[in-house]
This record gives structure tokens, C-alpha cells and sequence, in this order.
């Protein structure tokens, strides 16, 4: 394998090209589980369990699939494995009961968790190459392609559906569409292995030995994580919200998670470039953990704006939502890449993911029980975490800022 730059991006942009078939397939099923499981009977108490549920496995895992995957060096099996289990959503074609079906979405949580460190692994190796920000900013962008992508499959579905009224069948039906991307997605990722078998081979840095601790900058990120994923609301409660009240019609839910997928892509090139170019100029690795503040600023206005019977509100509220998701993705993975070395990065992501997978669980949780209760207590009460964040934000400034000045 050479170690240059165009090879470096060469494996930046098939990971990209895995990401898309790997959103188009799961993004594409997470736009409309919500509606789904409503159909099969699910009340908004369950539907925001079973999200928090799968994302809490999904995150939660993470801790252990980092460990052991820095442990044994294997990173592509973890990783090939991982997307093997996005089978679970073609799967969901098969069931007409909400127990089975949250069964199959839990499962695709579960095979994120065992994938997303050492993929996020293998890619920031090679991002060292071209730049973190920028080269998670190119998968991010790919990958919201396929996420733009998926859940269109499902609007042209229902929008070709010969009924007046969306059933279970077209919801199974668009499930079932999805084993196309996935057949694709796994050629592409052993073409991947087979081409690039030793990726830890960009960053290696001879002489030099690799710290084998976490820095406590990198134990503050995590707190600020957890609290500003907390305040953060999952789509699957956005889509039941404006299934259950009729705001839209079914095939505009998934058009609507769509459009911020399209906003999610644009944003990260330019939050990405941008925490690069912080780096640059301050000459410090951990500079670009002063995007920060953003995310738990916009995360405010989304519960305001997304449970909401104003169609232009709900709007606001989504593209806000995007915004604040290709902060996520991007800013959030490359900061790791930067806090963490090589030797504990498989680690560092696997506890960074679990305390995120631990705030979305019970974000989701309160947010589903809260909602048949008062929209006004879901406002209040996310708006105060994130305040919290915008607290934990200046420590990790201060922290920063030691090294800067």
C-alpha cells in the first residue's frame, strides 16, 4: 500500500461511498419507523422507547467494540460485521407486528455500534493525510447523499402507491427496496479491505511514542456530549409528531428528513474546512473544539419549532435540525481524531459513542413520555440541558486555551 495523499483520499472517498449505501438503507428505514410503528400500534410512549432503546445499544456497545477493536488491531472485521447486520432493515418487509419490527430497528442500532469506532478508526487514519475536519467532512457529505437519498425511496413509494391511504404494504414494500444498496454496500467494502488492509500506515509517526491515556480534554468533550445529545430531539419522534396530528401527508415525512440530510451535507464541508483552518491558525490540534458552541445553541430552538402545527414553524425547526446534525458528524468524529492517539482512538471513540448512545436513550425516553403530556415541559426541559452544555462548553474552552495562549 503507498502512503500518500491521493491514496489517503482514495480510501476517504470509498468510506464516503459506504456511508451512502449504508444511509441509504438505514436513513432511509429511520424516516419512516416512527410512522410504521404507528401503524402497527405502537403509542408515542413506545415509539420513543424502542429509538431510545436502539440507540442506547447502539452507542452503548461502542464502549466495548472500540476496546476490543483497539485491542486486536481488527479493525475492518469489526467493521465488515457491523454493516453485514444492516440486513435487519430489508428484514422489516417481513413483519406486520411492532414487537418484531422494533426487534429488526434495534438490531441496526446494534450493528452501528459493533461498525462506527473502528470505522471512524480506519477513516481519521487516513484523514491525518488531508486534514481531520476536512476528510470527515467528505464522508459526511457522501453519506448524506445516501441519506437524502433513502428516505426519497420511501416518498416515491408511497407517492406511486395505487391506494388513497398509505398501509403497512407500501411501508413493507419501500423496506424491501432497501437490499439493493445493501448488496452494493458490501461489494464496496471488501473492494475497500482487500485495496487498503493497513490504513494505521498514514499516521504512522516514526520516533515518536503514542500517549497510551485519554487527556482530560477529551473526558470533558464527553460530558458536553452527553448533555447536548440529551437536549437533542431524534426524528423518529419529529415523523410520529406529524403523523399522529395529520400535519403532512405520509410521503412528506420522509421527503421532509430528506431535506435536512441535504442541509446535513452542505453544512459539513463548511464546518469541516472551517475547523481546519481554526487549527491552522492557532496551531493546535484541539483549536476546532471551539466550533462547539453551535450545536447546543440551535439545539434550543428545534423542540420549539418541530412540535409545532405551523408547517413554516416545522420547516424552521428541520432545517435547524440538519444544521445541528452535520455538526454532529462532522466536528464531533474529528475533534476525537484530535484529542485522542492512535494507539487509544479505537477506545476514545467507543466511550465518546456510548455517552452519546446513554444521552440519546434517555433524551428519547423523556422526550416519547413527556409528549402526551406537555410540549411545553419537552421545551423547557431541553432547553435547560442545553444550557448545561454551554457551561461544560467554556471549561472545555478554558482547558483549550491553556495550550493556545
Amino acid at each position: 500500500m503507498v502512503i500518500t495523499k491521493k491514496a489517503a483520499f482514495k480510501l476517504i472517498i470509498l468510506f464516503g461511498i459506504i456511508s451512502l449505501l449504508g444511509d441509504m438503507v438505514y436513513e432511509g428505514a429511520r424516516s419512516v419507523n416512527g410512522p410504521y410503528l404507528k401503524i402497527l400500534g405502537a403509542n408515542a410512549a413506545i415509539v420513543g422507547l424502542i429509538a431510545g432503546i436502539g440507540e442506547f445499544l447502539g452507542y452503548g456497545i461502542r464502549l466495548f467494540s472500540g476496546y476490543f477493536s483497539d485491542r486486536t488491531k481488527a479493525y475492518w472485521t469489526f467493521t465488515i460485521i457491523g454493516y453485514g447486520m444492516l440486513l435487519s432493515v430489508p428484514m422489516l418487509s417481513l413483519t406486520s407486528f411492532w414487537q418484531t419490527a422494533s426487534i429488526f430497528i434495534i438490531l441496526e442500532r446494534i450493528g452501528k455500534g459493533i461498525r462506527s469506532p473502528a470505522k471512524d478508526t480506519i477513516v481519521s487514519q487516513a484523514t491525518k493525510q488531508v486534514g481531520t475536519g476536512f476528510g470527515f467532512a467528505i464522508v459526511e457529505f457522501l453519506d448524506q447523499l445516501g441519506a437524502v437519498s433513502g428516505p426519497l425511496i420511501y416518498t416515491a413509494v408511497f407517492a406511486l402507491a395505487a391506494t388513497q391511504v398509505t398501509g403497512i404494504a407500501e411501508y413493507q414494500k419501500g423496506y424491501l427496496f432497501s437490499i439493493i444498496p445493501y448488496c452494493l454496500l458490501m461489494l464496496v467494502i471488501f473492494f475497500a479491505f482487500n485495496t487498503f488492509r493497513h490504513p494505521e500506515l498514514f499516521e504512522q509517526k516514526p520516533g515518536i511514542k503514542e500517549s497510551e491515556k485519554l487527556p482530560r480534554t477529551f473526558y470533558l468533550y464527553s460530558i458536553f456530549t452527553f448533555l447536548t445529545t440529551f437536549g437533542f430531539v431524534n426524528f423518529v419522534l419529529i415523523g410520529y409528531h406529524l403523523k399522529s396530528n395529520n400535519i403532512v401527508s405520509d410521503a412528506a415525512i420522509p421527503a421532509f428528513y430528506a431535506g435536512a440530510m441535504i442541509v446535513d451535507a452542505f453544512l459539513a464541508l463548511l464546518i469541516g474546512k472551517l475547523y481546519d483552518m481554526m487549527k491552522i491558525r492557532k496551531h493546535n490540534e484541539s483549536a476546532g473544539l471551539l466550533l462547539l458552541l453551535i450545536i447546543p445553541i440551535l439545539s434550543v430552538f428545534i423542540p420549539v419549532f418541530v412540535f409545532n402545527n405551523n408547517i413554516a414553524f416545522i420547516i424552521t425547526g428541520v432545517i435547524i435540525w440538519g444544521i445541528v446534525m452535520g455538526a454532529h458528524e462532522t466536528i464531533m468524529k474529528a475533534a476525537i481524531a484530535d484529542i485522542t492517539s492512535i494507539r487509544k482512538r479505537g477506545t476514545g471513540y467507543g466511550i465518546f459513542n456510548t455517552s452519546y448512545g446513554l444521552a440519546a436513550f434517555l433524551g428519547s425516553a423523556l422526550t416519547g413520555i413527556l409528549y402526551d403530556v406537555s410540549i411545553n415541559s419537552i421545551i423547557l426541559i431541553m432547553a435547560l440541558v442545553q444550557v448545561l452544555a454551554v457551561v461544560v462548553f467554556f471549561i472545555i474552552r478554558k482547558e483549550v486555551n491553556k495550550v493556545l495562549f
